[in-house]
């Protein structure tokens, strides 16, 4: 694993969006974008989350629980949300676009585009930023907005429509199955 390739991309895609959407374009796309850099951010996720529970608590086998239960709820949301929000974006551009599948194409770009959401959900596993974590997420349109005119290729007229509409698929997908993983959890326990 590359950790610090990784943390380059990351860094590019949050300083520079525009010029990373524009050298992941060049260098023929993300063809390890699950393995490279979904997989790492989740588990990131994950171990931030679950490391999060602990600080200023004791440890006891009920915070050991309660610390695995967040890290599967964050791991599983992202994980599902990754591949959810791929799956609708590439029916939504199958009909409003009229383009046929682009499945790996939209994993890409989800992939890259959650780039916001890994960041903010790795902090705020570590330090409670509820509140901020909701206004830094307003940052993804600009992420997505480039990758849409970037690696999309999206007819301008309809850039701001689909940005407006991949980011809320993006941002919900995620939040809506860590929603129902946890109400799951909470009926089963």
């Amino acid at each position: 694993m590359n950790y610090k390739g990784l943390f380059h991309q990351i860094w590019a895609l949050l300083s520079v969006p525009g010029k990373a959407w524009d050298e992941i374009r060049e260098h023929g796309g993300g063809h390890d974008i699950q393995t490279g850099f979904v997989y790492p951010l989740i588990g990131l996720c994950g171990l931030s989350e679950f490391a999060g529970t602990f600080i200023g608590r004791d440890f006891s086998s009920l915070m050991f629980q309660v610390a695995l239960t967040r890290c599967c709820a964050v791991a599983v949301a992202l994980f599902g949300g990754f591949f959810l929000s791929a799956y609708v974006l590439d029916k939504i551009c199958a009909k409003w676009l009229k383009w046929g599948s682009m499945h790996n194409r939209m994993l890409v770009f989800v992939g890259y585009s959650m780039v916001v959401t890994f960041v903010l959900n790795i902090v705020s596993g570590l330090f409670s930023i509820a509140l901020l974590h909701w206004i830094l997420q307003v940052y993804t349109v600009f992420v997505v907005f480039e990758g849409v005119r970037r690696w999309l290729g999206v007819p301008e007229r309809l850039q701001m429509s689909f940005t407006f509409v991949a980011t809320l698929v993006i941002l919900i997908c995620p939040w809506l199955i860590e929603y129902v993983f946890n109400q799951l959890s909470v009926i089963l326990n």
